[in-house]
């Protein structure tokens, strides 16, 4: 992982991704109780002049809150159309990407986008003590979402009930 810390939180924080093509590329939020080892990149110094050189602007801290798992959910639903959720210990390989529809009862509803930027017909429900990691704002959410139609600035409501 190469990035910068935009903000931490009691149990996640906020990385801005540079992609290996040391490109800005989205949001990344990792439980600190995961978190081993942090290492400074040998690198830094390429990707920083790079990305100068690219005219990349270092990306602004988005507007979600980082206190809880259902927290963040709800505000990255708010500012981003779609949330990627890892659960890392159930699957390490796969990622699910949609929409918050819904957050009660310790499970957070997501209606899924497919890859081919179509969705699925119904909502998934998925424990919020799974989950590892959540993603927002990337290259691969935004064209999900440009080609499924899905407005960029999201205004969709949630469900919540129980959070």
């Amino acid at each position: 992982m190469r990035g910068y810390v935009l903000d931490v939180g009691p149990r996640f924080f906020l990385l801005a991704l540079v992609s290996d093509r040391i490109w800005y590329d989205g949001f990344e939020c990792f439980r600190l109780s995961d978190v081993r080892d942090i290492k400074l990149d040998p690198y830094a110094r390429f990707a920083e002049v790079a990305l100068k050189r690219r005219r990349e602007r270092f990306p602004r801290k988005p507007r979600v809150n980082l206190s809880t798992v259902e927290e963040l959910l709800v505000s990255a639903s708010r500012v981003f159309p779609l949330v990627t959720i890892h659960r890392e210990q159930v699957d390490p390989a796969v990622c699910w990407i949609g929409r918050v529809v819904g957050i009660d009862r310790g499970r957070v509803t997501l209606l899924e986008i497919r890859p081919d930027a179509t969705w699925k017909r119904k909502p998934t429900e998925y424990r919020l003590s799974e989950i590892t990691r959540v993603d927002f704002g990337g290259d691969y959410e935004d064209a999900l979402a440009l080609v499924s139609g899905t407005r960029l600035q999201a205004s969709q409501r949630l469900e919540r009930t129980g959070a």
